[in-house]
């Protein structure tokens, strides 16, 4: 695992590569490489797991016409490998890297849906004078970019593109409004004006001084003949035991981060039943009533494991400017995972985690608001919804709004979700807390800044999830989750917090064995009897103990209730002054000033998780916006 950047262009200067290799050395503390000529420059940082001594990179074939810097793992390169000397390329080292390399002097392009893995690289082809980003078919690698007409720019993080001053330095006030509204960005935009996310299963051709965007692997929901339950259970283990054989391989320990849960718990199961040295676990606990450390013990307990946990701190946000820096989006999020990461690095360079399980087999909580209403979004006609619907939603938010209860909030929300059946794509995002349906909440939560900007609404994002498929709407739903939030934020939170620690982190139910088997499962097996993941509790029966199959989802995940009360209201009463929030203009200072002063309430949770991204923005913009580009304060008593 490792960090990746480089310069295509009249643009490219040494010194630029040199500022954005040197931001990514928490990615790859093991090693640093630099290879420029002209108008290019490719960059890596590595953090050394497979072929310790020879993996160095950038890594170029015999004759340097090709070379390649790499972020991540393939999982089949000794296979490709093998195809590959049968076709007379010789290897010099036993790095994944080498695969790339000569596969691409192979089969070019179409090396790329031959890729199993997690995967970001850039290859230059000299003979063409072409470079070639690509990302792997799931998203778990990130690969951002910046083109400005001229010069290309990419990274594995946003802060590297940053470190090269022509690169400008602005938010993108569109994806500012979905991520006030989702708490991520969805699809190629970031929060950086200018800079884009490489979407998933794309390669990004450079060449004559323009790049072009392809799709190289597509991944789509399977329509198949429906089996029976014992099929798919006996699938599911077959899959998700390959992926574990898969992702277990390594030149260095590997452990699991585990919370006593359904997925987590699997994958200790598995890797367990693998053989080897002990398995080394990890959990972590929040001080809260929520917290799932005695489960995670049990499960220690019960096959074995060197298990090893800690509690955070009682005032965790004092690492915020710490963990903005390191993930880029100051998201409520981000701390445990970062936190976690820090405590994991001593003892392993590699863990498994158990991220994609949830929306492969539905295992949130709010999938059972999606379930029971399925069956009723093809039931109320149009013109009910348009007339009478939509209109009540509209009224109960103004009257909610001018009663002025902050604690009533959840109540209306639980009624205009009812109120949006019949409308799939309303009904999901409101369950996901967008707010932007109600018109009137945008001169209530927004400051002068906005005025006059032309928004698009947080619906927009989500065009092509929620259409008449022959899916249920539990099966739309999976599908956007799975693309969306898993991708812009869950496996982006993951790869940030992880690497700014120098850990690796492997998702093996984000295998693309398992997952097309896992599109392929009836919805109405996924969720069934009320039960969240029904099909995939029946197939880990035998193999897992009862506590851990039927163990009540959490989440890991801080309540900002108790979080209000620990640190969130004194920490945001010392950032967000009124002096400051009105310079900056995001933000109606009366508003967040309504919810500081609000006595703490568990139907405040909404205002809370709004109260730390306004917090956090404001970090946000003085380090990425106006501080010093490469090391700006990381003491949180420097904001306020």
């Amino acid at each position: 695992m490792c960090g990746i950047a480089g310069l295509a262009g009249p643009g490219a200067t040494r010194e630029a590569a040199e500022a954005m290799v040197e931001s990514l050395a928490h990615r790859g503390p093991d090693e640093r490489g630099l290879w420029g000529e002209g108008e290019l420059y490719l960059c890596h940082t590595r953090l050394s797991i497979i072929d310790l001594a020879t993996g160095s990179q950038p890594m170029a074939n015999a004759d340097g016409s090709v070379r390649v810097v790499f972020n991540g793992e393939i999982y089949n390169f000794a296979d490709l490998r093998a195809e590959l000397q049968q076709e007379g390329y010789a290897f010099r080292t036993r790095s994944d890297t080498e695969v790339l390399v000569h596969g691409y002097a192979a089969w070019g392009a179409g090396l790329f849906p031959r890729l199993d893995g997690m995967f970001a690289f850039a290859v230059y082809d000299a003979r063409r004078r072409r470079l070639v980003l690509a990302r792997d078919t799931f998203g778990i690698k990130p690969l951002h970019y910046h083109f400005d007409g001229a010069t290309l720019r990419f990274a594995s993080e946003i802060k590297a593109l940053l470190r090269d001053g022509a690169v400008p330095r602005a938010v993108d006030h569109q994806a500012l409004h979905w991520f006030l509204n989702l708490r991520y960005v969805p699809g190629e935009r970031t929060l950086f004006e200018g800079i884009r996310r490489l979407a998933p299963g794309h390669s990004l051709t450079f060449e004559g001084g323009a790049p072009r965007d392809e799709v190289f692997a597509e991944l789509a929901p399977t329509a198949e003949p429906r089996r029976s339950e014992g099929y798919y259970c006996e699938g599911i283990r077959h899959y998700l035991r390959a992926a574990v054989l898969k992702q277990r391989v390594s030149d260095v320990p590997l452990g699991v981060t585990l919370s006593g849960g359904l997925d987590s718990s699997s994958l200790v199961a598995l890797m367990t039943e693998a053989g080897g040295e002990p398995l080394q676990t990890f959990a972590m606990g929040f001080n809260e009533p929520t917290d799932e450390l005695d489960d995670a013990r049990s499960v220690a307990r019960h096959f074995g494991t060197r298990h090893h946990e800690i509690a955070l701190d009682p005032e965790p946000l004092r690492q915020y400017p710490e963990v903005i820096w390191a993930t880029e989006e100051p998201k409520e999020n981000i701390l445990q995972g970062y936190l976690l990461a820090r405590f994991v690095r001593p003892h392993v360079k590699v863990v498994l985690g158990g991220l994609g399980g949830d929306e492969l087999f539905a295992g949130y909580i709010n999938n059972r608001f999606l379930g029971a209403a399925s069956p009723w979004h093809g039931r109320v006609p149009a013109s009910l919804r348009t007339r009478v619907l939509e209109p009540l939603s509209g009224a109960l938010y103004r009257a909610e709004t001018a009663a002025g209860c902050l604690r009533f909030d959840e109540y209306r929300r639980g009624a205009q979700l009812m109120l949006a059946l019949g409308d799939p794509r309303r009904y999901y995002l409101i369950l996901r807390n967008a707010w932007d349906y109600d018109s009137g909440a945008f001169p209530l939560l927004y400051g002068p800044a906005w005025e006059g900007r032309r928004l698009e609404p947080t619906r927009t994002a989500f065009e092509g999830y929620f259409r008449q498929t022959g899916q249920t709407f539990l099966e739309q739903a999976l599908w956007a989750e799975l693309r969306t939030k898993l991708v812009d934020d869950f496996l982006l939170n993951e790869d940030r917090t992880s690497m700014a620690n120098g850990l690796e982190v492997r998702v093996p139910f984000l295998d693309r064995d398992l997952v097309r088997f896992a599109l392929g499962i009836p919805g109405d097996l996924k969720l069934a009897h009320g039960q969240t993941k029904y099909i995939f509790r029946k197939a880990m029966e035998g193999i897992l103990p009862a506590r851990a199959l039927h163990k009540k989802k959490w989440g890991f995940s801080f309540n900002p209730y108790w979080q209000f009360q620990k640190d969130l209201r004194w920490v945001a009463e010392r950032v967000l002054t009124r002096r400051r929030v009105e310079e900056r203009g995001w933000f109606n200072y009366r508003y967040l000033r309504a919810i500081l002063d609000h006595p703490a309430h568990p139907r405040l949770r909404w205002h809370y998780f709004f109260l730390w991204l306004a917090l956090g923005l404001e970090i946000w913009a003085r380090q990425f916006l106006e501080g010093d580009r490469g090391a700006p304060p990381l003491e949180l008593e420097a904001y306020f």
